[in-house]
């Protein structure tokens, strides 16, 4: 049963709040927010629906809805429902990582250290960070400023009374003061943790004006040892800011948001400025279910991620104005000045975040269109298992001349060159194809079994039913029958033979799998003919040299580098035979050239 319009809007008030869609059996299909209840909920009822909204709502059994004070309270409200029920038909977050955060314990003399879990022990938690090197460096400014303890120790005023610990080597080298033998006081530690809490915030100038007034301090009293000290620490922090990205320091305390989309998700990406500097960056990925405007998921993805980082900032640039604002913040649409620098940047980090996503997506998509490929060939060959292995052989040879043999090796139906194979035929006599394969399969599974090699999932002979016959007496000679799938592919028909199956089998021209094989084999033809020429061709020009008396090594690897081949040296003239090798082997050349 779904839903009436004259039965359900009468009782809509015209206030801010939110909206749930039900389902028959009870479930959240969607929550909303809206300015006014009244007007939102009828545009559901009164525009014509396309896509994923028609569908929502012809589910829908109930609406039910909450009035809330003041659009802000509707904002938070419905970011704390969707993460509660997570709704089918609402906006998905996509953060697929465990970001980094900045965690100060809650213990005595409480510690500061990088951590990807958050434990709701009363510990404060800053973050998160997008990048780990940029959370050590900001620990590492952290602990030249103010040496504080990274030991586990359960300090407590009791403990350190009664003496219980000794300083450790932390202490010896300057990166900790002691507070595990009372050389400093709890407050005096925890004034340190305020401090470092503004830094992680990004306010510098406050510990810098601590700072500056202390090396002043020290100064006055002559206590010039400690003023350098204090100095030193100035530099460090100098150092530091140097590295943010600068506007203008008159940008206080902003909250920057820039934005990208393609045809299903919106990419938000999130700038602190403190002071000018950008002091954290963040970004997300919206999944949009519905037809939802921008300014909706806009006003969403603002509300998730200032609560996510716990922002307080008093203004927010934005790239136009969501559906709701939320309570005291000033948002701002900047044309022009650093403002409207900062907000590029944003929409910059936005679009290459977007970039980065659709990489990923693409690379899990082409490892799941693999994954159906050789799926396909599994079934097509009737195999047991996924052919992520594929093997294919190939004999090359003139007139039993040079004959050699190549295996080439697929890896989840991909070349995986460095794994090619070359064989000399050592056994066999002549031109016999049928023997020169016999050989090859036993030489190559032997060595296999033998170095405990994992064997593959398939094996393609290029060649009928004979090749295939002569290659499976070495399978069953190594007991693989069965083990390992055999086939056979016979070039004029492209028809695939199994072993002791004498009707082969016709694959689609256009099916995958034979796609593959068809590649195997061309690959295996290629790599052994290029193997077979280079062999004819050394064989070829080395063999009228070795024949001549008086003709040494180191002669006739000049005569091939300065003719090229055993041909251009016959048609060498006298000569052009002095010039290379002088007048005495010249001769001796010219005589055996002419017998």
């Amino acid at each position: 049963m779904t839903i009436s319009a004259k039965e359900i809007l009468p009782a809509i008030p015209d206030r801010p709040g939110v909206y749930q869609f039900i389902d028959s059996a009870g479930i959240i299909l969607y929550v909303g927010k809206a300015r006014s209840l009244r007007k939102r909920v009828a545009s559901y009822f009164t525009k014509n629906q396309t896509g994923k909204t028609q569908v929502m709502l012809s589910r829908a059994a109930d609406l039910r809805h909450i009035v809330v004070d003041n659009e802000s309270e509707a904002l938070l409200l419905e970011n704390s429902l969707i993460k509660k029920h997570q709704p089918r038909y609402n906006i998905l977050l996509k953060d697929d990582k465990t970001y980094p955060w900045i965690c100060i314990k809650n213990e005595h003399f409480p510690r500061v250290f990088l951590t990807r879990k958050l434990i709701a022990d009363g510990s404060s938690y800053h973050g998160p960070y997008t990048s780990v090197p940029a959370v050590r460096t900001l620990l590492e400014l952290i602990r030249q400023l103010f040496q504080i303890r990274t030991c586990s120790l359960p300090l407590t005023q009791k403990s350190i009374a009664e003496g219980k610990y000794r300083v450790c080597l932390e202490y010896h080298i300057g990166n900790c003061k002691g507070p595990c033998v009372g050389l400093v006081s709890e407050d005096e530690h925890n004034q340190q943790i305020e401090r470092i809490k503004q830094i992680i915030k990004g306010d510098l100038s406050s510990v810098t004006g601590h700072l500056e007034s202390l090396m002043k301090k020290y100064a006055a009293e002559l206590k010039f040892e400690e003023a350098q000290k204090i100095k030193e620490k100035l530099e460090i922090l100098s150092r530091y800011r140097s590295k943010s990205v600068v506007v203008n320091t008159l940008v206080k305390n902003v909250d920057v948001f820039g934005y990208s989309t393609d045809d299903t998700s919106m990419y938000i990406s999130y700038m602190k400025v403190i002071a000018g500097a950008v002091v954290q960056s963040y970004s997300i990925e919206l999944k949009m279910r519905l037809e939802e405007e921008r300014e909706s998921v806009l006003s969403t993805a603002v509300t998730e991620i200032r609560q996510r980082v716990s922002s307080d900032s008093p203004e927010i640039i934005v790239p136009f104005m969501p559906d709701i604002l939320m309570d005291k913040v000033k948002y701002s649409v900047p044309q022009r000045g650093d403002r409207h620098k900062l907000l590029e940047l944003a929409n910059r980090n936005a679009v290459f975040f977007r970039m980065e996503r659709q990489k990923k997506t693409a690379e899990q998509s082409k490892g799941s269109r693999t994954e159906r490929n050789l799926e396909k060939i599994k079934k097509d060959l009737h195999m047991p298992s996924l052919p992520a292995h594929i093997e294919c052989f190939d004999n090359s040879n003139i007139q039993g001349e040079s004959a050699v043999a190549a295996c080439v090796v697929f890896r989840n139906g991909r070349p995986s060159n460095r794994e090619y194979r070359h064989f000399n035929i050592k056994t066999v006599t002549g031109p016999d194809d049928f023997a020169s394969m016999e050989e090859v399969i036993s030489r190559r599974y032997k060595r296999m079994i033998d170095e405990k090699t994992p064997l593959p999932q398939l094996i393609v002979i290029d060649g009928g039913k004979g090749q295939l016959s002569s290659a499976m007496k070495s399978i069953d000679g190594l007991g693989l029958r069965g083990t390992v799938t055999v086939i056979g592919i016979a070039k004029k028909l492209e028809e695939i033979y199994f072993p002791g199956d004498s009707v082969p089998l016709y694959l689609d021209k256009n099916s995958i799998t034979l796609k593959v094989i068809q590649q195997l084999r061309n690959e295996a033809h290629r790599f052994g003919i290029n193997f077979h020429r280079g062999k004819r061709s050394s064989k070829m020009n080395r063999s009228f040299l070795d024949e001549v008396p008086g003709i040494g090594e180191k002669t006739k690897e000049l005569l091939l580098k300065k003719f090229g081949s055993v041909k251009k040296i016959s048609e060498a003239s006298p000569e052009e035979l002095e010039k290379a090798v002088g007048i005495k082997k010249a001769a001796i050349l010219t005589a055996a050239l002419q017998k």
